[in-house]
Order: structure tokens, then sequence, then C-alpha cells
């Protein structure tokens, strides 16, 4: 029996699941820290990821260290990581990731990669394989379903990824975390879906004293 096709993300209370977008060959450079535009990206970035960085389960499998916190949150992200059987991205987010990942990539499943670039297969340590997939969000879902086997497919981003295969009626549901930041500007989560095409309905919400973590089902109208 096929998986669920869903996403997860932290948001801030405005909306926005990431800061302004910056050029990618320069967010991670070391050339480029101590310019002004991304050292205010880190920041933003940093405070709306903030909750996760002290959760056991993320120091352990970033291989960040033991010890850890444990709650509901920690649960929570562990459990999205076990749920996952293969994760399908954008171009934008894989080139922000092969700056920044550490050598044992955190996804530990195969990635299927939307984009142009023709490239062969990339295998990381720790079980992680990336597969570039020319021909559109469709065949990327179809080749994750079936690496996933009966385990869940992860959109994981980013923006304009999640946004096309929520408005094509791909997707089963999501959850949002909602971060107690306020960007003003940045990438909105929701920015090009068409509203009138969707039913969301709330299954699931729990809070921590660092973010309330919301999950809803998705259908087509």
């Amino acid at each position: 029996m096929a998986g669920k096709v869903f996403f997860s993300v932290t948001m801030s209370l405005d909306g926005f699941m990431a800061p302004e977008a910056v050029p990618v060959e320069d967010a991670f450079s070391p050339e480029k820290r101590d310019d002004p535009g991304v050292r205010r990206w880190m920041s933003k970035w940093a405070r709306l990821q903030a909750w996760a960085f002290p959760q056991r389960w993320f120091r352990e499998n970033l291989k960040l260290g033991e010890g850890g916190e444990e709650g509901v949150d920690n649960d929570i992200a562990r459990a999205t990581y076990e749920r996952t059987g293969a994760s399908v991205m954008g171009k934008r987010m894989f080139d922000l990731g092969e700056q920044s990942w550490p050598e044992e990539a955190p996804f530990h499943t195969p990635v299927f990669v939307v984009t142009h670039q023709k490239r062969d297969p990339w295998e990381r340590p720790g079980g992680t394989t990336f597969h570039f997939v020319n021909d559109g969000i469709e065949s990327a879902l179809d080749q994750a379903r079936d690496a996933a086997g009966d385990r869940d497919v992860r959109i994981a981003g980013g923006a304009e990824t999640i946004q096309q295969y929520l408005d094509t009626g791909l997707l089963d549901e999501f959850s949002v975390t909602l971060a107690p930041v306020l960007f003003g500007t940045g990438i909105r989560l929701f920015d090009r879906v068409d509203p009138d095409r969707l039913t969301l309905n709330q299954v699931r919400t729990a809070a921590s004293n660092r973010v309330t973590h919301l999950t809803y089902t998705v259908s087509k109208r």
C-alpha cells in the first residue's frame, strides 16, 4: 500500500518559510559570510529554525553531539523522519544544501531533485542518494513513491516546489510549525497557491513553549 505525500516546514507567524532569497552561491560562501545581506539572511533563518537546534533527534541526526531536549518538538521531528521513505526537492534547495549539508547528508533515503540539469545520481554516506529528474514534478513523485514503498514521500521544499505540488492536487497532508518570529518580507509558503482549488481540514495540533505544530489533510475541490 502506497504511503502519503506530505510536506512539513517551519513558518513565521506572518506566513514566510524563508527570508528573502539570496544568490545560492553567496548563502554559504566563506567569502560572503561578512556580507550584510548574507548575515541578515542567516540571522533570520537561524531564528526561524531555533526550535529544532536543541532537539535530541536533530542533534543525533546531524551528529552535533550527545544529549538534547526531549518532548513534543523532539517527538514530532523524529516521527517526520521515520515516516519518510523518500523525498522530493527543487533545484534551488538542492543547490543550497549541497553547500551546507555535512558529508553524510541528513536524509538517509533516496532524494529526487526536480531540475533541468542532467546529472548522474550522487550517492552520499549514510544512505542518501540524490537522483536528478528532468521531466517534471509528477515523474519525480512517481519515482519517489516507488523508492519509498509503503512509507511516505516528503516534499522537502523549497516554497515553489511545495506550491506546485499543492496546486496540482498531489499532496495528501501537510504540517506547519509556527515559530514566534515575524519577517515582514521573504518567501511566502502559500504565495502562488490557488485557494479555490483546495479544501483543508485540520487534523492535529500540538504545542510546546517554543512553537505550535499544525497538521492538515488536503483535498481538491
